[in-house]
């Protein structure tokens, strides 16, 4: 198995520490909204990565956070914590808000069918972990107290920009935060962060009460559950530049020695060949996604026909072809399923050495869907064709083995009505329940009856 590891710049045999046994630390959401659809092609490449190494033969501990606080509104320590300020304008508590995302998060990745890893911690619950860690780099040195918080000294860690290859000696003070006349250089980073009075999420430290820096959080969390040196650490390509490079310096900074062997990121998701952004009104949900009709899988669908290291644009006619092609795709299943022909010997098995071949070369999942379809299309229809596509999907989760039923369910609706469906959830959003239900109602007189269930709005011909 390959994978490209962004610290090296190359790709790179798979090698594991411990022969048989993989240990993967995965960035996980900031639960102070929902999550877009942006985020989640990221965790569908974490779950893809997952699978692979299970269908491997390895043994895999993998983990992912939850940050439920000290993410502030800038990655690079400014500005107000997203948690506090999520609830402020929902008048709700930081505590409720972090509570609700986060079921909603793990509502959305069951619909998209992302595995959740074996353990799951939440930042909140691992205060004193951080603290012992903090302390720790400021006994050797590298942390140094401010009058807001306690920084860690970039100047002092000589491996610092080694995983975004930044130059440091070329960055001017103040091109990436605010200047901060307190700091040794301008890109140093809060391990801890002193609380006013007022502040409602804080904690008593040797510094005064205060709340972990975001960066903190993941170091301290992947080395309780994974020790001080694992396999692979994911995340996003937006990551790179401060949150990984931070996580790489405190971590061997504390330890004296690296504390990951793979680096291994996502690239992002455009939205019309331009960046996701709320005021282009373009973040979307999955959500928005099923309230056009479409089912969560056409949007993994979609995902899969990109290598996971290149930028990937969303259109909506793209999910529409997505759409269109994974409905094809369970016919084409069925046509396997109840298949008589038998297949001439070793066919079968090409076709897997040519699946597995693809999956093991850093992930090229869409040779492996090319695979598929070749199968799909192979002029003998074989039940034992139809047995290879149920191993494959193991890798991809499309639900193959559900084909009769989305096939059965495969019914579409027209622009009007689609349109209708994203205005009512639009208004259940901004709590119009008057417009909701009254589109309810006038769906209903055209014949479709809506349901809003956990995994999000279904609707049905009456």
């Amino acid at each position: 198995m390959k994978l490209y590891n962004t610290l090296t710049r190359k790709k790179e045999e798979f090698v594991p520490i411990v022969p048989g046994k993989v240990r993967m630390y995965s960035c996980g959401p900031t639960v102070y909204g929902y999550a877009h659809i942006g985020n989640m092609r990221s965790y569908i490449f974490m779950d893809i990565l997952r699978k692979v190494l299970k269908y491997n033969g390895y043994e895999l501990k993998s983990v992912m956070n939850i940050t439920d606080v000290g993410h502030l509104v800038s990655d690079a320590d400014e500005g107000e914590d997203k948690l506090i300020k999520s609830a402020r304008e929902q008048q709700k508590s930081p505590w409720e808000i972090a509570e609700y995302y986060t079921d909603i998060f793990f509502r959305d990745i069951k619909a998209l069918n992302i595995e959740v890893p074996d353990i799951v911690p939440k930042a909140t619950d691992h205060i004193s972990e951080m603290l012992e860690f903090v302390e720790g780099l400021v006994d050797k040195g590298y942390g140094y107290e401010t009058s807001d918080g306690i920084y860690f000294d970039i100047r002092k860690f000589k491996g610092y920009g080694k995983l975004s290859r930044i130059d440091l000696e070329g960055q001017q003070a103040g091109a990436r935060v605010d200047v901060n006349d307190e700091k040794h250089h301008p890109a140093d980073f809060a391990l801890w962060k002193k609380a006013s009075k007022e502040h409602i999420m804080q904690w008593p430290s040797p510094w005064g009460m205060g709340y972990p820096g975001w960066h903190i959080e993941c170091s301290a969390m992947g080395r309780k559950y994974l020790g001080d040196l694992f396999d692979i650490h994911t995340g996003g390509v937006d990551h790179i530049p401060i949150h990984h490079e931070n996580e790489i310096a405190q971590s061997e900074a504390l330890l004296g020695k690296p504390a990951v062997n793979y680096w291994v990121h996502g690239e992002f998701l455009l939205v019309d060949n331009g960046k996701m952004s709320k005021s282009l009104g373009n973040t979307y949900t999955l959500d928005d996604l099923t309230a056009k009709g479409f089912d969560p899988l056409a949007f993994r669908y979609f995902c899969l026909n990109a290598i996971y290291r290149n930028k990937l644009n969303f259109t909506w006619d793209a999910l529409q072809s997505a759409q269109t092609a994974l409905d094809r795709l369970y016919e084409g299943v069925l046509t396997h399923k109840n298949g008589a022909d038998e297949i001439e010997p070793g066919v079968a098995e090409a076709f897997m050495k040519e699946f597995e071949e693809a999956i093991n070369d850093d992930l090229n999942i869409p040779k492996a869907m090319s695979t598929i379809w070749n199968i799909i299309r192979n002029p003998k229809k074989s039940k034992e064709l139809f047995q290879l596509l149920i191993e494959m999907d193991k890798i991809l989760g499309l639900d193959i083995d559900k084909a009769d039923k989305k096939n059965a369910d495969a019914d579409p609706i027209t622009e009007e009505i689609r349109k209708l469906i994203e205005e009512r959830q639009k208004a259940r959003k901004e709590r119009n329940w008057t417009l909701a239900d009254k589109i309810r109602d006038e769906l209903k007189v055209m014949g479709i009856v809506l349901e809003d269930t956990p995994d999000g709005v279904k609707w049905k011909r009456v």
